[in-house]
C-alpha cells in the first residue's frame, strides 16, 4: 500500500478534504471473481445474475473496459448485497482458452449475461460505462411476472404479445419458484403474468395451471401439461412457446443470431408479401422441426437485405429468395415455388450438413446424389467452429455471408 506523504506546512485538519478533493478516499473493493476451468460452473449455477467479461489482455479496449466494471461492480454491490444475487466475474481469454471457445467468444472485450448458470442469448450492448452497466443489472433484477388482482385482467391482455399466464395456489411454493426461474430467462420473448391464492381458484381445478396465449385474437390457449417442479420440461414447454419458430433477422439482432453458433435458413422477401412467409412458416413446421437446433430459420426484409442479394446474383425484384448462410458461402435453394413439394426444403438443409452444398459450391454438381444425411470425408462443414459474420476474409476466399459488411454500414 502507497502511502500519502503530508507536507508539514499543511495542516492535519485539512487532510480529509484534501483526500476527497483529490480522489483518494478508498472506495469499496471491486468483488470480480475471476473464472477458470475449476470454478466456472460452481460459482455460475450458485448466482441468479452473473454477468462476465471475457477480456485479453493484449486489447486496449479490455484495459480501458476493466476500470469501469470494477465501479459497476462496487454500486450494484451495496443495492444488491447478498453475494449470489448478482455476481461480476471476468475471463482471460489467452489464459483459459476453452473458455472462449465454449461460449464462442470471437471478439474482445465480450460481456455476457448468466442466470443460475445458463448463457442468454442477447449479451450486454449497451454503453460502457459506470452507469449503464449497473443500469441494466438493477433492470435484470426486476420482477418479470406481473401479478393479476383479477381474472379480468386476463381478458384485457395485449394479444399482439405472446403471454403466458400460470395460476397458483401460494406464491411460496416450489411450483412458483419454477415458473419465476423460467420467465426470468424467457423476460425478453414473453409476457408472464401469475395469480394467486382466491383470484386463481377458479383455474386450479386440477392443481397450479400454466396457459400459453398465442398472438391472436382468435388462437386457441395452450395448457402446459407436465410438471411444474420440472425446471427442465417447463422451461423447454415455455421457450417452443415464446420463441417463434421463424424469426426475423435485422442488422440490429444479426450478430447476435450469428453467436448463436448454427447457419440459417433465410427467407427474403418484401414486406407486403406476407402470403410468401405464412407458406414458409408452414413448411418450416411440416418438414424441418426435427432441425431445430441444428439451423436457425429465419426471415429477412428484401429491401433491407439489398446488398446481400446482390451477392448471391439477386435484387428484391427477384423476392420471395431461400438461401442458406453457413457462415462460411451462402447457397440459393432453386426455386420459391417448389417450397410445397414434400421433402424438398428438407433435402436443402441435409445438403448442407452432409457437405453437398459445400463441395458443389466448389466443384459443381456430384455426378451423383450423396446419401441424404450422409457425413463426407475431408469435409469441415459440420465440425469446423463458424466463423464470425464480421472477421476478415482471406484475400483467396469469395466468401459472402447475409452480415458481412463494415461495422461502420450497420
Amino acid at each position: 500500500m502507497k502511502l500519502l506523504a503530508i507536507p508539514p506546512f499543511l495542516d492535519v485538519r485539512f487532510v480529509p478534504v484534501v483526500l476527497l478533493v483529490m480522489g483518494l478516499s478508498t472506495p469499496g473493493q471491486a468483488e470480480i471473481t475471476s473464472l477458470d476451468s475449476a470454478n466456472i460452473d460452481d460459482v455460475l449455477n450458485n448466482a441468479g445474475v452473473s454477468i462476465v467479461n471475457f477480456y485479453a489482455d493484449w486489447c486496449r479496449f479490455s484495459q480501458m473496459l476493466h476500470p469501469i466494471f470494477e465501479e459497476s461492480s462496487n454500486i450494484v454491490r451495496e443495492e444488491f448485497p447478498e453475494t449470489t444475487q448478482v455476481v461480476f466475474a471476468r475471463v482471460d481469454c489467452d489464459q483459459h482458452s476453452d473458455i472462449a471457445q465454449r461460449y464462442r467468444i470471437t471478439k474482445y472485450p465480450t460481456l455476457k449475461m448468466f442466470r443460475n448458470g445458463m448463457m442468454m442469448k442477447r449479451e450486454y450492448r449497451g454503453q460502457r460505462s459506470v452507469v449503464a452497466i449497473a443500469d441494466f443489472i438493477r433492470q435484470q433484477q426486476v420482477d418479470p411476472v406481473k401479478e393479476m388482482k383479477s381474472m379480468e385482467e386476463a381478458n384485457t391482455l395485449d394479444r399482439s404479445k405472446r403471454n403466458i399466464i400460470a395460476y397458483f395456489e401460494k406464491r411460496d411454493s416450489d411450483n412458483y419458484h419454477t415458473y419465476e426461474k423460467v420467465s426470468n430467462i424467457l423476460r425478453d420473448d414473453c409476457t408472464f403474468l401469475a395469480a394467486f391464492g382466491a383470484v386463481s381458484e377458479a383455474e386450479r381445478f386440477s392443481g397450479d395451471n400454466v396457459i400459453y396465449k398465442p398472438v391472436g385474437e382468435s388462437v386457441p390457449d395452450m395448457v402446459y401439461l407436465g410438471s411444474l417442479s420440472n425446471f427442465d420440461l417447463t422451461y423447454a414447454w415455455a421457450q417452443d412457446k415464446c420463441v417463434p419458430l421463424v424469426r426475423e433477422i435485422t442488422f440490429e439482432n444479426g450478430e447476435e443470431l450469428t453467436e448463436e453458433g448454427i447457419p440459417f435458413l433465410i427467407l427474403f422477401h418484401v414486406k407486403e408479401d406476407p402470403e410468401s412467409l405464412e407458406k414458409f412458416q408452414h413448411e418450416v413446421a411440416r418438414q424441418l422441426i426435427s432441425e431445430k437446433g441444428s439451423i436457425n430459420f429465419l426471415h429477412a426484409d428484401c429491401e433491407k437485405f439489398r446488398h446481400p442479394l446482390l451477392h448471391i446474383q439477386k435484387t428484391p425484384a427477384d423476392c420471395p429468395v431461400i438461401a442458406i448462410d453457413s457462415f462460411r458461402h451462402m447457397y440459393v435453394y432453386p426455386d420459391f415455388k417448389d417450397i410445397n413439394i414434400p421433402g424438398k426444403l428438407r433435402q436443402f438443409v441435409l445438403d448442407l450438413h452432409s457437405g453437398k452444398l459445400h463441395r458443389e459450391f466448389h466443384h459443381g454438381p456430384d455426378p451423383t446424389d450423396s446419401t441424404p444425411g450422409q457425413e463426407e470425408t475431408g469435409e469441415e462443414v459440420a465440425s469446423s467452429p463458424p466463423e464470425s459474420s464480421f472477421q476478415k476474409l482471406a484475400p483467396s476466399e469469395t466468401r459472402y455471408t447475409i452480415l458481412s459488411r463494415d461495422r461502420d454500414e450497420l
